[in-house]
C-alpha cells in the first residue's frame, strides 16, 4: 500500500484498503481555529446536544490565528466562543490569544506611536506552524482540521487533511469520520537544489506541471534521495500546498530528521509520546508517477489568478510591483525569514514590504539570531521591512480592513504565502504573485519580479 493507504487502513482497523473504498477512520487529532471553530461547535451542539461532551478533550486542539489582531467586534466574538467552549469542555490545548487575567489586551507602543495587541503567554500563532511546534503532530496518525492547509502536517508522515464544519462537528462528538480512500500520485525528488532555489520553488513547479486541480482528491506522496537534502521546514512548505493542486493530502516518509524534530517537541511540550510511523512499500500502485530533478529547478512564480499559473522569475522582470509580503504557515517560519534576510541584508526595499512571523517562537528566533552583528529582526527593519510581533495569518486570508498588510485597493503583490485566487489577500482586483522568500526579497529590492540569484 501507499503511505496514505497504510495509515487509513490502520485507522479503520482493516488489514488493507484500496483507492475508492469508503471507510470509517478514527481521528487522532482534531484542529480548529477562530474562523471555523464557532461553526463546528454549533454543529456539535445541534447534533449531540447542548450539554454533550467532546469524544476526547486531549485530542482537540484549538488555535485562534486568522482574524485576531483586529478591532472588528465580530472577529473578536469568534475567539470568545472558542474560549467559552474550551472552558466548558475542559480542553487542555486551547491556545488563547490573550491571558484572561491581563484585563486589556492592547498596549501603546511609544516607539511606533501606535496601539499594539498584547498576546498571552499561551498564544501559539498560525495553527499549521504551531501544531508541530507544540508537539501535536506524530508520524502515522490521522489529523483532521477545519482548514485546507491542514495538509501541512503530512511533512511528518501523517494523513493530514482539511474538512468542513459539519464533519468536524461530527468528529467532536464521535471521534471518527467516513472518508473515501484517495488515489496516490508519486513525486520522486532527486538531486539537490541550486543556490537561490527553495522548497517553495519545488511545489510551485509541481503545481504548474499538473495544474491547480491536477491532484483533486488524490494523495501527493514524495519519495526519492532528494528528500534527504530537505529540512523539515522545506517539507512543511511542500506538504502545505498540496491543497493548491486540489489534493486530499500530501505526505512524506519519516526519517531520522522527522523523528528528532517530533520527539524534541513532544518532550518540550509534554504531549502524547507514542506513535507508529508508516514506511514505504516496494510494491505500490500509483495513478501518476513523476521524477523531479531538483538541480534543474529555477526560481519560480505562480502568477495571478491561480497557483498553477507557473512562470520563471527571470522571465517576469517587466511586471511592476506595489507590495511584497512574507509570512503565513507556508512562508512565515524562521528559516523563511532568514533566507529573506540574506538577500535583504545591507540593502533597502523599494516597495512597501510587510513581514509577519508565523508564531511567537519565530519572533523570538528573529530577535535573537545574529547576522553580521545585528539580529535578523534589526536587519529587516533597517532595510525598510515593516515587521510585526503579532504572529498570525494576517493578510494571507485578507481579513478585516485593519488587518496588517491587507491590500485595501488594487495592487500587484509578490508574496511568500500559499494562495493567489482573486481577493485572497484583500481587494478583489489585486493580483498576487506567489514566490519563495528569496524571490520575494529580491523583488522587494527592485520593485519588479526579480530572479534572486543576482543577489546571492
Amino acid at each position: 500500500m501507499t503511505l496514505t493507504e497504510k495509515i487509513l487502513a490502520r485507522a479503520s482497523g482493516k488489514s488493507r484498503v484500496l483507492p475508492g473504498d469508503n471507510i470509517w477512520v478514527n481521528a487522532d487529532v482534531l484542529l480548529t481555529h477562530d474562523v471555523c471553530g464557532p461553526g463546528t461547535i454549533g454543529v456539535f451542539k445541534r447534533e449531540f446536544g447542548q450539554k454533550a461532551k467532546v469524544w476526547d478533550p486531549k485530542r482537540v486542539v484549538i488555535i485562534p490565528d486568522h482574524y485576531i489582531f483586529t478591532a472588528d467586534s465580530m472577529s473578536n466574538r469568534n475567539v470568545d466562543v472558542l474560549r467559552d467552549f474550551s472552558r466548558e469542555q475542559g480542553l487542555p490545548y486551547f491556545y488563547d490569544v490573550i491571558d484572561e487575567t491581563m484585563g486589556t489586551n492592547w498596549k501603546f507602543d511609544e516607539s511606533k506611536g501606535q496601539l499594539k495587541r498584547q498576546y498571552g503567554r499561551n498564544f501559539a500563532g498560525v495553527c499549521h506552524t504551531a501544531m508541530p511546534e507544540k508537539g501535536h503532530v506524530r508520524p502515522g496518525e490521522i489529523l483532521f482540521g477545519t482548514d485546507s492547509h491542514t495538509c501541512m502536517g503530512g511533512a511528518f508522515n501523517l494523513f493530514a487533511t482539511g474538512i468542513g464544519n459539519t464533519d468536524a462537528g461530527f468528529i467532536l462528538g464521535a471521534g471518527k469520520l467516513l472518508i473515501k480512500v484517495p488515489e496516490t500520485m508519486r513525486f520522486n525528488l532527486e538531486g539537490r537544489l541550486q543556490p537561490g532555489v527553495m522548497a517553495k520553488d519545488i511545489i510551485l513547479h509541481i503545481i504548474g506541471m499538473i495544474g491547480f486541480d491536477g491532484a483533486t482528491y488524490r494523495a501527493m506522496q514524495y519519495e526519492g534521495a532528494g528528500i534527504s537534502t530537505l529540512t523539515m521546514d522545506d517539507r512543511m512548505t511542500i506538504a502545505n500546498m498540496a491543497i493548491e493542486a486540489g489534493a486530499k493530502n500530501g505526505i512524506f516518509p519519516a526519517d531520522k530528521l522527522t523523528f528528532d524534530y517530533v520527539n524534541e517537541r513532544i518532550r518540550r511540550n509534554g504531549t502524547k509520546s507514542e506513535y507508529t510511523p508508516v514506511e514505504v512499500d516496494k510494491d505500490q500502485k500509483f495513478c501518476y508517477d513523476a521524477t523531479i530533478d531538483l538541480s534543474r529547478l529555477e526560481p519560480t512564480v505562480a502568477q495571478h489568478p491561480n497557483p498553477g499559473n507557473r512562470a520563471l522569475a527571470k522571465d517576469l522582470g517587466n511586471i511592476d510591483l506595489d507590495r511584497a509580503y512574507i509570512g503565513s504557515c507556508t512562508g512565515g517560519k524562521t528559516s523563511d525569514f532568514i533566507a529573506f534576510a540574506k538577500v535583504i541584508n545591507g540593502r533597502k526595499v523599494k516597495i512597501d514590504t510587510f513581514g509577519v512571523p508565523a508564531t511567537p517562537a519565530v519572533v523570538d528566533d528573529l530577535q535573537k539570531t545574529q547576522m553580521n552583528g545585528k539580529s535578523v529582526w534589526e536587519v529587516l527593519e533597517a532595510a525598510g521591512v515593516q515587521m510585526t510581533e503579532n504572529a498570525s495569518c494576517a493578510a494571507c486570508l485578507g481579513g478585516p480592513v485593519d488587518t496588517f498588510g491587507r491590500m485595501n485597493k488594487p495592487m500587484n503583490c509578490i508574496s511568500a504565502t500559499n494562495r493567489n485566487f482573486p481577493g485572497r489577500m484583500g481587494h478583489k482586483e489585486s493580483k498576487v504573485f506567489l514566490a519563495s522568500p528569496y524571490t520575494v526579497a529580491a523583488s522587494a529590492i527592485t520593485g519588479k519580479i526579480t530572479d534572486p540569484r543576482q543577489f546571492i
